[in-house]
C-alpha cells in the first residue's frame, strides 16, 4: 500500500512524458536522488506547472508507489529566477546540476551535495564573485564531497609539507620543488593557489563563497580543475560545451 511522504530538495532534470505529464529528477535531503512523476504538470492550470521546473527548491509531497514516486503537492522556497532569466547563469546552473546528478545516488546520504548545489546556485545570483571562480570552487568541493579530492597538504612523492610548488593530476596532488619530474606532467602553482585549494577542501560549505582571487590564481585553478577532472571523471557533460561557448563568445 502506497503512502505519502514529504522531502526537501531541488529539481535537477525535467522531461516531458506523454501529452501532459513530466518526469523529474530531484536531489533530496531525505532520500538522495530520486525520480518522480508529475501528472498533468504541463497543463496550463496545473498547480505543479512552475514547481516542477529545473532549479525549483523546496518541499515536495510525494506518493510512494511500489516502484516510483508521484508528486502530489509542492511548496517552493526558491525558483532561482535570476538564473532562469540569464542565459549564462542558467547554463552554469545546468552544468552544476548535471555535475551533481553524476555523483549522487538514490537512497544515499546526499545532504552535503544538496547543500553545495544550493549554495553554489545562490552564489551565481550575486555579483561579488566571478562565475568562473564559483565554477572552480563547486567542481573541487563536489569532488571533495565524493571523496575524490587531490592531496594538497604534502608532497605526493616524499611527504614533505614545504615548497609545494607544483600540482600533478596524474599523482592526484601537489609535488614539492625537489621531487618534480617531467613525467608527472605538473602545473606550476603559486602559494596563493595552493592556499585557495586547501581552503576549498577543508572549509564548511557555508564559507566557500566568501572570498575572491587574483586573475593569476583563477587561471591556475581553472587549468588544474580541467586537467584533474579529465583524469578522474568519465563523463562528458552535455551542458559544458554550450557553457564554454557562451563564456568565450
Amino acid at each position: 500500500m502506497g503512502q505519502s511522504t514529504v522531502v526537501t530538495g531541488i529539481i535537477l532534470y525535467v522531461a516531458p512524458i506523454g501529452e501532459y505529464d513530466k518526469r523529474v529528477v530531484i536531489l533530496t535531503k531525505e532520500r538522495g536522488k530520486i525520480t518522480a512523476f508529475a501528472k498533468g504538470a504541463r497543463r496550463q492550470n496545473s498547480i505543479l506547472i512552475a514547481a516542477t521546473n529545473p532549479f525549483a527548491f523546496g518541499e515536495f509531497e510525494l506518493f510512494e508507489g511500489r516502484s516510483s514516486y508521484t508528486i502530489v503537492m509542492a511548496s517552493i522556497q526558491n525558483y532561482f529566477l535570476e538564473l532562469v532569466n540569464s542565459f549564462e547563469g542558467a547554463y552554469y546552473g545546468f552544468y552544476f546540476m548535471e555535475f551533481a546528478d553524476y555523483y549522487t545516488r538514490e537512497n544515499n546520504d546526499e545532504l552535503m551535495m544538496l547543500k553545495l548545489l544550493y549554495q553554489s546556485l545562490r552564489a551565481l545570483t550575486k555579483e561579488n564573485i566571478p562565475n568562473e571562480l564559483i565554477r572552480c570552487i563547486f567542481e573541487l568541493k563536489a569532488m571533495t564531497v565524493n571523496g575524490e579530492y587531490p592531496q594538497v597538504f604534502q608532497c605526493q612523492n616524499c611527504g614533505k609539507e614545504e615548497n609545494l610548488k607544483f600540482f600533478s593530476p596524474t599523482l592526484s596532488g601537489v609535488v614539492c620543488k625537489d621531487c618534480v619530474k617531467q613525467e608527472y606532467l605538473t602545473i606550476k602553482i603559486s602559494d596563493s593557489t595552493l592556499y585557495t585549494m586547501q581552503f576549498i577542501i577543508t572549509s564548511p560549505i557555508e564559507k566557500l563563497y566568501t572570498f575572491n582571487v587574483s586573475e593569476q590564481v583563477l587561471k591556475e585553478l581553472k587549468l588544474i580543475m580541467k586537467k584533474y577532472m579529465k583524469m578522474y571523471i568519465d563523463k562528458e557533460f552535455k551542458s559544458l560545451p554550450i557553457l564554454e561557448s557562451i563564456i568565450t563568445s
